[in-house]
């Protein structure tokens, strides 16, 4: 079975928004609440409060607070869930001696999701409209695609992001036959200056959406740092700063889904860099690495192409610059070197000759022997 994401934007009316802003502010509550009751009940007693702990005295929570008593129960029991798996990454982190983190209180600004099971507090009406508990009417959703129809529908997570309201359901769809295909294989070498580099000579360009869009986020920022805290003025400038952000997000996330479904439908192998793009992305290039947004090309590939019958093949990605893909001689470069220069004859671009290493070293290796492989849970 493949678990995929399905997001749906949400047309709430204005009571109906206010309303769903009360539940994720009742939510936020309850989770303030049961924070504290863990901490207070391992500094007191030592005891290790869970999940089951604090969802046996929800019904008792509820009797007491009419305002959460409104929604929908099961929503509130994955509140304490969501404080539960902070505590478990908390404690694996202390594990692996990463920085941990300890959870902590939410504020209600930032506390923009709540998670529920389909058909028990959200349900899809038969007029194609959402149903919420405790939230009156019927929610328009934008149906951009229809849900697969052999589908099982598990959770489905509200959401709020720069003052839009979305929906996202987990799939669970059969694996289908998919056959691998025949054709052509490429390797992919991502950089800065160009986005990506196929050894077939082909190069995209890195849209410079960082950079269009700093101009203005530095005055939409100067103006939110003028406005008073808690003021209304605040508020819309904040609001004016998130739909910013939010735009340029979405125009990142286009080009990089036309870019993945481009490739995976002239190509029967991709080869790629296993980059640890967490850790380049806290280099002095941090900027540059977040616009261009490797990981995120990566998961559009990897979901894509197992849907499509392309294999995806991750290699190590030592030296792959530094590699003469002619007579496979190690040529030094500095970054400022764009040219593949070799004793042997071989003179290319760097970025296409650092591709043809990766697309060889994938044959050298052979199929399903990447690095690491992709997640099934992805988001379509």
């Amino acid at each position: 079975m493949i678990q995929r994401s399905y997001t749906y934007r949400l047309y709430p009316s204005n009571a109906q928004s206010v309303v769903l802003t009360e539940m994720l502010g009742a939510f936020c509550d309850l989770y303030n609440a049961a924070l504290p009751q863990r901490i207070e009940a391992y500094r007191r007693q030592h005891k290790t409060l869970g999940y089951f702990d604090q969802s046996s005295e929800l019904k008792a929570v509820r009797a007491v607070d009419e305002r959460l008593a409104g929604f929908s129960y099961s929503a509130a029991q994955q509140v304490l869930r969501r404080l539960d798996k902070a505590f478990a990454a908390f404690f694996r982190r202390l594990k692996t001696k990463a920085k941990a983190g300890f959870p902590r209180f939410q504020a209600k600004h930032r506390f923009d999701s709540a998670a529920f099971r389909v058909g028990d507090g959200l349900t899809i009406r038969k007029s194609k409209r959402l149903g919420i508990t405790g939230v009156p009417g019927e929610i328009k959703v934008k149906w951009h695609r229809d849900l697969p129809a052999s589908a099982k529908l598990g959770a489905a997570v509200l959401s709020r992001s720069a003052g839009k309201w979305f929906v996202c359901f987990q799939v669970t769809v059969p694996d289908g036959d998919v056959q691998q295909r025949d054709g052509a294989s490429v390797g992919i070498d991502v950089g800065l200056s160009s986005l990506i580099a196929t050894s077939d000579g082909e190069t995209v360009a890195t849209p410079p959406w960082t950079t269009h869009a700093a101009k203005k986020q530095r005055r939409l920022q100067r103006a939110l740092a003028r406005c008073k805290r808690g003021s209304k003025r605040r508020l819309k400038a904040k609001q004016r700063l998130a739909r910013h952000s939010a735009h340029t997000a979405n125009q990142r996330r286009d080009v990089l889904h036309k870019l993945s479904r481009s490739l995976v439908e002239r190509y029967a192998v991709i080869a790629l860099e296993d980059l640890d793009v967490d850790r380049l992305a806290r280099s002095m290039l941090a900027k540059a690495v977040h616009n261009a947004a490797w990981g995120q090309l990566r998961r559009f590939l990897a979901y894509k192409a197992a849907s499509a019958g392309t294999r995806v093949e991750a290699v190590d990605p030592r030296g792959t610059s530094q590699t003469c893909p002619a007579c496979g001689a190690g040529v030094a470069k500095t970054l400022a070197e764009r040219t593949h220069t070799c004793p042997c004859g071989c003179v290319m671009d760097r970025d296409v000759a650092a591709a043809t290493v990766i697309l060889q070293r994938a044959q050298a290796m052979g199929p399903g022997t990447g690095l690491r492989s992709s997640s099934q849970r992805v988001a379509a």
